[in-house]
């Protein structure tokens, strides 16, 4: 072979190898190209599912609404109820469970009664909510609901509170049947006009359930064995003969005995 070819063949086996080299470089930062983006996708994956944790993550502290009683109670007063400021109304204490369907029907007959009895400075109602009913419901309704009208109380007090109960009352579930979710219940209490970003965080993540738990808990304590149970001046008012859940003529013998007190 003459040194022409053998030159000729030499470049070729160069270049050759240049194109080796140079298709090698390349597969390697194709490989690295795609290890950059299937880290980037783990990472953007693991970050989603973090952010979404954390969004559909629900309250685990015991945090009690601004405004409430040391005895897990929040209080509905005359100012509340469109009336002029109390100095000397009687303390009417009513534990409730927004999934008793008594206590329900309770509401229905007394409120119209408690709620003027509030607004005249005779009574100040300090409500209870309870939980005990959580069984009779598949999606635990009765924390819930609860926690979302405490929401409406912490959002806008009393009077808030009372609108967003009253619809809860009127849509209360059957028992041992599902209730609204909680984006229904939101929607309640954007009705009652109790709205914004803290209300949506404090309905959606269930803020007062753990409260809630503990108030349950605190009533037994209390020797609460049902709801409704209704204490005025901490004496238990009953129905007529001494039994049962107490109606209008009840509470008006006991509120008056109250102010005679």
């Amino acid at each position: 072979m003459s040194n022409e070819r053998q030159q000729r063949a030499a470049r070729a086996e160069q270049m050759r190898k240049e194109r080796e080299k140079a298709e090698k470089r390349q597969r390697n930062l194709i490989t690295v190209g795609i290890v950059v983006i299937v880290v980037a996708l783990i990472a953007v994956g693991a970050y989603a599912i973090t952010t979404t944790s954390k969004d559909n993550a629900k309250f685990d502290d015991v945090v009690a609404p601004q405004g409430a009683t040391k005895d897990f109670g929040i209080t509905y007063t005359s100012e509340d109820a469109g009336g002029e400021p109390a100095t000397d109304a009687v303390k009417v204490v009513i534990y409730e469970d927004l999934q008793c369907p008594v206590c329900r029907a309770f509401e229905q007959a007394n409120g119209a009664f408690l709620d003027a009895a509030v607004k005249s400075g005779d009574i100040e109602i300090e409500y209870r909510l309870l939980t005990f009913l959580d069984r009779a419901s598949p999606n635990a309704y009765s924390s819930r609901a609860g926690s979302a009208a405490l929401c409406a109380f912490e959002s806008g007090g009393g009077e808030a509170y009372k609108k967003v109960a009253s619809m809860l009352w009127a849509t209360q579930p059957a028992e041992n049947t599902e209730g609204p979710e909680n984006p229904a219940l939101l929607q309640t209490l954007e009705t009652a006009g109790v709205k914004g970003a803290a209300v949506e965080t404090c309905v959606t993540k269930e803020k007062f359930v753990p409260w809630l738990e503990e108030a349950t808990s605190a009533s037994r304590d209390a020797k609460v064995n049902g709801t409704p149970t209704v204490r005025i001046n901490g004496k238990d008012v009953t129905g007529a003969g001494g039994e049962g859940v107490p109606q209008v003529p009840e509470l008006q013998k006991a509120i008056e005995a109250a102010k005679k007190a």
